[in-house]
């Protein structure tokens, strides 16, 4: 059996939308980043960025005085990763149960569903 990449944690995504925006950042841009949405110390984030590189979220070059890090993955890649593994493991690998449930249960805007209408003609089309 194939061994399962960790999912990110909540503060390790936040993170990675923040690094994902730009393309390279230093623990500094990240810290006052969240600082503006939420209490966190600056070591949290730099020990949290180690971490991330770690487990190969992260690359990290030497600068002239700081560290500079980049993601190691397109967002869409992770992002696609994600909801495949919540698939797998909530929906026994069928997607239907989530989207009835989207379309069910969330507040759906007119043209946000005009939008996931206009994606499923587009896929019926591919061959």
């Amino acid at each position: 059996m194939r061994k399962r990449k960790p999912v990110p944690t909540g503060l390790e995504l936040e993170i990675m939308h923040v690094v994902w925006g730009r393309p390279s950042v230093t623990v500094r841009d990240v810290y006052e980043e969240l600082l503006q949405h939420r209490k966190i110390a600056y070591t949290t984030v730099m020990t949290m960025m180690g971490i991330m590189e770690r487990k190969g979220y992260l690359q990290k070059k030497r600068s002239d005085k700081a560290h500079l890090y980049r993601p190691s993955h397109p967002k869409s890649r992770v992002l696609r990763s994600l909801v495949n593994d919540f698939v797998t493991r909530v929906f026994n690998g069928s997607a239907k149960p989530l989207l009835v449930h989207l379309l069910e249960n969330e507040k759906l805007s007119e043209e946000e569903l005009e939008e996931i209408a206009g994606l499923m003609r587009e896929r019926r089309k591919q061959p």
